[in-house]
């Protein structure tokens, strides 16, 4: 059991590392929203002013998808572990079908819901 727990947290360095360049320094300056931090606590023409409700709710949802696609892949990994690790037990077994079939479904019901906000914020911005 111990080995499966590190194995584990060794697969999930990758998939932290992953997550982290995602929501990095870099990419918060690359889309300004650094400077228009600055600009708006400093009273200039930042965020407070120019930000409009979709693109929040759009920038918000597009961070809890990423949270749950790497959830997701860590639950993908955690269910083939347990698969891996089952040895022909058929409780073992069934467990970590679930929990693969599960992390699938969660992905496919998020990407469907991106899509359906996407599709509404669209409808009301235009």
């Amino acid at each position: 059991m111990k080995k499966a727990i590190l194995l584990i947290g060794i697969l999930m360095i990758p998939v932290l590392a992953l997550g982290a360049g995602v929501i990095s320094p870099e990419s918060v300056l690359a889309q300004g929203g650094l400077n228009e931090g600055l600009d708006a606590a400093g009273g200039g023409e930042g965020l407070a002013t120019n930000a409009n409700a979709n693109d929040i709710v759009v920038t918000i949802i597009n961070i809890m998808l990423w949270l749950i696609g790497i959830l997701a892949v860590i639950m993908l990994i955690f269910g083939g572990i347990k698969y891996a690790t089952s040895a022909g037990d058929s409780n073992k077994v069934t467990s970590a079908k679930n929990t693969i079939m599960y992390a699938v479904i969660g992905l496919i019901v998020a990407i469907f819901a991106w899509a359906i906000i996407r599709w509404v914020t669209d409808s009301v911005s235009s």
